[in-house]
């Protein structure tokens, strides 16, 4: 499988390990490379992001409704075999779900959560969606494409992003979105939940208390399943790498996955 890959910085000394991001739903590998990408590299990681199939420039896009999340697992596999050391893992949304499964059969130095998929998955979320905008989810159902709950600026700035992001870059970011699998959604929903007993790879769990997606409640939940504290962030909303103050979601992953790379 072809799959894009942005890669920035080289390894150092003091960190050899490499960090690999793993992009949520909608979108591509073009969300690390707004910031996090070299933010990282300038600081002494090999950073690398991909597009997992169907998304970005990766190949797979005409049978992007029926990718699976263990299709999306094989690329992280995919990818991570082909760096000079197993990588840090760094999942968003539903990357951090592809993390949690890629670790069930897989040990890395470290993994961190961005607004991952929690431990019920996303019945919840999907319940809060259909309350607030039932049309929008039937259509999405009956269609078989997730593509009309982020088709507006304002859809992608109540899932995505904090009430002071600039509609200049809501639109921007808008724009960048794409439709994602229908599959992984299912897979997601009801028939692929993750397995936290079988993970042994120490976790960073984090979340914005401004997340509509994932909940505060949601995050802490996942921590809880892992046995770890959650980090939560003031004001911060579902895109933690792409909001207004992205730095400080920076600054803490790299202060806890510092010793471990």
């Amino acid at each position: 499988m072809k799959l894009e890959l942005i890669s920035k910085g080289v390894g150092t000394a003091k960190y050899p390990t490499p960090i690999l991001f793993v992009h949520g739903a909608w979108h591509g590998a073009w969300c690390w490379d707004e910031g996090f990408l070299d933010y990282f590299a300038e600081r002494g990681f090999a950073s690398h992001a991909l597009s997992l199939r169907g998304h970005g420039a990766s190949e797979g896009r005409e049978r992007l409704r029926w990718h699976s999340v263990e299709d999306y697992v094989q690329d992280v596999a995919q990818v991570a075999d082909s760096l000079s050391s197993p990588p840090i893992l760094i999942g968003h949304s539903m990357g951090g779900f592809v993390v949690q499964k890629y670790l069930e059969s897989r040990q890395v130095p470290a993994a961190v959560l961005l607004a991952a998929v929690p431990p019920g998955g996303v019945f919840s979320t999907l319940m809060r969606l259909t309350a607030k905008h039932p049309l929008i989810v039937l259509r999405a159902n009956v269609t078989l494409s997730l593509r009309p709950l982020v088709e507006t600026p304002a859809l992608v700035r109540e899932a995505f992003f904090s009430k002071t992001m600039s509609e200049e870059k809501v639109q921007r970011y808008c724009e960048r979105m794409q439709d994602r699998s229908y599959r992984a959604f299912l897979d997601m929903l009801m028939l692929d939940l993750r397995k936290p007993a079988r993970i042994k790879t120490p976790l960073m769990v984090m979340g914005g208390s401004a997340d509509t997606i994932f909940i505060p409640e949601q995050v802490s939940g996942t921590a809880t399943s892992y046995g770890v504290p959650a980090k939560m962030f003031p004001d911060v909303a579902h895109d933690m790498m792409l909001e207004d103050g992205w730095q400080r979601v920076a600054d803490a992953i790299i202060e806890w996955i510092g010793p471990r790379a």
